[in-house]
């Protein structure tokens, strides 16, 4: 019959390989598993805020607009983090749009202006200067990490300054590593949080345990906990670009994509490879190539490509965003049963927004159209002129302008750039004690109409 020892509070089997009957076994408990606590956590919380909170950057700005039809100076707010021991600081594009002075606040309460060194508005980006006295040193900045190596659950910090008010920190995780956000940005996916990303954060870090900026906050949802990233991948290949040519050097194919799972227009393309063109654009360089719309791009310049899912697009279309300018690249191209390639040479994107005049008296600003901010308009007429905004009350708002209107002529001259109508505005004010009214002939909704503008009175002495 076998014996038992009980030794301590475990319970041992004497009869184990090598023990005879007789054999009594002695064993040590082992060491429960070290398990970190509460504490320990916020050790590493409070660790890593410490390596990237000083860097945070309180920023003001004062902008002009003249969405209203004049030119108003505006104050806006927004943060900013230091990346390099010289004073650069990254921030959103909307954050310092149009703008003609920012100021920052440092970590310690020293002020300072800072310069734009560039923006990209595709990517929601902007590198600024500050502009450090000669005696600066010891400046705090802070690291890049890895956005790529992020999953759902990680633990975030978002910092910023929310509402204008002082540098907080609002914690959370991460809920999603690649969100979609259509007509948004087209060359990155997003990081979604539930950290509150409030106005006035946008611009400031997203931090993860180890001190690193994963992300640059851009956009919140207002209590729903839905905050949304730029990915610190993004947001390196675009800071080179600022830092280097002061702005990012899209190439534009005109080739506009669909995957092949697409659940919001209930179609789906059978396999797994390439990604369909969905369509090209009027006089662009894939539509001079012959890509026609259903054809399934399978590589591009030699490396495959796939988009099975929406998620998948910015990828694509970052390739296609970042092939060198006016070279010919080689797409491998499937249209029906023949696989077929094909060149296409990629014109530089250029500006994404038309440039702005303020035109007194008349009571409007004019803005010159844009591919990619009024496609509508573009339609119309490539080059050209319209309508930003009307002052109220002004001359134009008593007039049957409206704001869209494409400038076609005024008096009977072709409009076709700001230019043109500079001229004819700073003639018409020279001259309005003699004559007062002008006729715009202007182009809405594809019809064209005369209208008279009468600007004898000044509504600015009013």
């Amino acid at each position: 019959m076998k014996r038992i020892a009980i030794v301590g509070l475990l319970i041992v089997v004497a009869s184990l390989v090598g023990c005879d009957e007789q054999t009594t076994v002695q064993v040590t408990a082992p060491r429960p598993a070290e398990v970190k606590t509460p504490q320990d956590f916020r050790e590493i919380i409070r660790s890593a805020k410490e390596k990237v909170f000083p860097a945070v950057v309180f920023l003001k700005v004062a902008a002009e607009s003249m969405a209203s039809g004049k030119k108003v100076r505006q104050e806006g707010w927004g943060s900013g983090v230091i990346i390099s021991p010289r004073g650069e600081v990254v921030t959103n594009w909307h954050v310092v749009d149009k703008a003609v002075e920012v100021r920052a606040l440092l970590s310690d309460g020293t002020a300072m202006h800072a310069e734009v060194l560039g923006s990209d508005k595709d990517t929601d980006l902007a590198l600024l200067q500050l502009k450090l006295p000669e005696d600066a040193s010891d400046l705090p900045w802070a690291s890049f990490g890895d956005s790529s190596a992020l999953k759902e659950g990680d633990f975030v910090m978002a910092m910023g300054a929310p509402y204008g008010l002082s540098r907080s920190v609002s914690q959370g995780i991460i809920s999603c590593t690649r969100r979609v956000l259509k007509r948004v940005s087209q060359y990155s996916l997003w990081l979604q949080t539930d950290a509150a990303i409030n106005p006035g954060n946008s611009g400031g870090p997203l931090v993860d345990t180890e001190g690193l900026i994963v992300g640059i906050n851009a956009r919140g949802s207002g209590g729903t906990n839905l905050g949304f990233a730029i990915p610190a991948t993004t947001v390196q290949m675009i800071v080179k670009q600022l830092r280097d040519n002061g702005k990012v050097k899209w190439s534009w194919t005109g080739l506009r994509l669909q995957p092949l799972t697409d659940f919001d227009t209930d179609m789906y393309f059978e396999g797994i490879d390439g990604v369909i063109a969905a369509q090209t654009e009027p006089e662009s360089p894939a539509l001079r190539a012959g890509i026609k719309p259903l054809d399934r791009v399978l590589s591009i310049n030699g490396t495959n490509v796939s988009a099975q899912r929406d998620e998948d697009l910015p990828k694509v279309r970052r390739m296609l965003g970042t092939l060198p300018l006016n070279k010919p690249a080689t797409l491998r191209v499937r249209r029906g049963e023949k696989v077929l390639t094909i060149k296409l040479t990629p014109r530089e994107k250029g500006k994404v927004e038309g440039d702005e005049l303020e035109l007194p008296r008349w009571d409007l600003s004019v803005k010159t159209i844009n591919q990619f901010e009024n496609e509508d308009l573009y339609f119309y007429r490539k080059k050209g002129v319209y309508i930003y905004g009307i002052k109220h009350p002004g001359n134009a708002s008593m007039s049957d302008l409206q704001e869209s209107d494409i400038i076609a002529k005024i008096e009977g001259k072709d409009i076709k750039t700001l230019e043109d109508v500079k001229k004819i505005h700073a003639e018409a004010i020279k001259n309005v004690e003699k004559d007062h009214r002008i006729v715009l002939t202007v182009l809405r909704n594809g019809l064209m109409r005369q209208i008279v503008l009468d600007f004898s009175r000044d509504y600015e002495k009013e």
